[in-house]
């Protein structure tokens, strides 16, 4: 099922965009100029392909939007109207470096290296916050006012597990191998992906697979490093994107950008940076939308004071009454649990998730122990492919629940077990 193509004058969301044409068409969906009529402005409108996406677009637009970085385009919005999903970005002014290949045939070494260095600034902000881009390449690169742009996010990885087999989604002979192969996904796909787009700036052609001819004219030091970006296999692959633009010559700025990692302010820094680490790593490992660990208080309330997501900001310092919610039941009982649609749990508390502004569907929560004493919850929401949790992921999340009682333990904000 694929999107139907929006003629100019197509009004969406209760009149709110109206498409004024087309700008690009790719695998994962077409992107459109459109005015926002309630801010008076142009906006990109980008439509998912596959309505069957929907559970998966909804979490992965929600994270999207929370990203703040001044080389990464703003999500502004995100929409269904009848069986179709939207984003609303950004119009980044500019020309694309597809466009600019195509006009210049290829690009001088030094001009390459700064659109690399600026690329992986943009990156290295969207890993850090446990996102990858999937569909990096010329065409998604704007040269904007201030520098290189990245645009036009993939948010759809493969297609539903109702399908026979597992189809990679993203621009052939950009995307990596395990991409194209199995639909593994990992930071290291977005190296391979920036490797080509610099193989392809410096040739004028993207890279064959396992072998791409040599391109006359650069250093020999430089193509190889590019190589080690295109190897077949991931972990043969340069680890990290400002590794394959420092190597080649870049010096990658400060790192820039807000996280999507919260913590209680009262605090050192450092202490925040321990837990806010627990957080941010359960959400990578189990591909998550969001995560948090709340403390039971002397008067039995809970408080949570780590989160990682989209509305972490608005988690952290939340209260919960004595076995209020989920996390209150696990903290009462002293069991793991598993809900697959938390919307219709009567134990849920949906006052707090409207106030937090996040209806999660589906929920691991596991208790924070310290030897029997239960101390709090670590909660995980909603993988980003739309798939529930399992009694398989209780162990790995007890694991994660560990590091924090641990965690809390060394900075002083819960005894240690003796």
């Amino acid at each position: 099922m694929l999107e139907q193509r929006l003629s100019a004058g197509v009004c969406l969301s209760g009149g709110r965009y109206e498409v004024v044409s087309a700008i690009a068409r790719g695998s994962m969906g077409s992107v459109y100029h459109a005015i926002d009529h309630n801010e008076c402005e142009a906006v990109a409108l980008k439509q998912l392909s596959d309505p069957r996406l929907a559970a998966r677009f909804e979490i992965e637009a929600r994270l999207l939007a929370a990203l703040d970085h001044p080389r990464v385009v703003h999500v502004r919005d995100h929409f269904a109207d009848g069986d179709a999903r939207f984003l609303v970005m950004d119009l980044v002014e500019g020309g694309d470096l597809g466009t600019a290949l195509e006009q210049r045939g290829r690009l001088p070494l030094q001009e390459v290296v700064e659109i690399v260095t600026q690329a992986a600034e943009a990156l290295r902000y969207v890993h850090e916050q446990q996102i990858v881009h999937r569909d990096v390449k010329p065409r998604n690169l704007i040269a904007g006012h201030d520098g290189i742009v990245l645009v036009d996010f993939g948010v759809a990885r493969t297609v539903g597990r109702e399908d026979p087999g597992t189809i990679a989604i993203g621009t052939p002979r950009f995307m990596a191998p395990e991409v194209l192969q199995t639909g593994t996904v990992s930071s290291r796909a977005d190296v391979y992906s920036l490797a080509a787009t610099a193989w392809t700036l410096l040739a004028g052609e993207p890279p064959g697979y396992g072998d791409p001819a040599p391109l006359p004219g650069v250093p020999q030091e430089v193509q190889d490093v590019l190589r080690t970006g295109l190897e077949l296999a991931p972990e043969r692959r340069i680890a990290s994107v400002e590794a394959l633009a420092t190597t080649i010559g870049g010096r990658l700025g400060t790192s820039e950008g807000a996280s999507l990692a919260r913590s209680v302010t009262d605090a050192a820094p450092q202490r925040r940076s321990l837990i806010e680490a627990v957080v941010r790593t359960a959400v990578g490992v189990f591909d998550a939308a969001s995560a948090s660990v709340a403390l039971v208080e002397a008067t039995g309330e809970q408080r949570y004071l780590a989160a990682w997501g989209a509305s972490a900001e608005r988690v952290v310092g939340v209260r919960l009454q004595p076995g209020e919610g989920l996390a209150g039941a696990v903290a009462m009982s002293g069991e793991p649990l598993i809900v697959g649609d938390c919307r219709t749990d009567p134990r849920f508390a949906e006052h707090i998730a409207q106030g937090i502004g996040y209806m999660p569907r589906t929920i691991l929560i596991v208790p924070l122990l310290a030897g029997s004493h239960v101390v709090g919850t670590l909660s995980i929401f909603d993988r980003r492919d739309g798939s529930g949790f399992s009694i398989q992921d209780v162990p790995r999340a007890q694991l994660f629940a560990e590091l924090a009682v641990a965690t809390l333990e060394e900075e002083g904000t819960i005894p240690p077990r003796r």
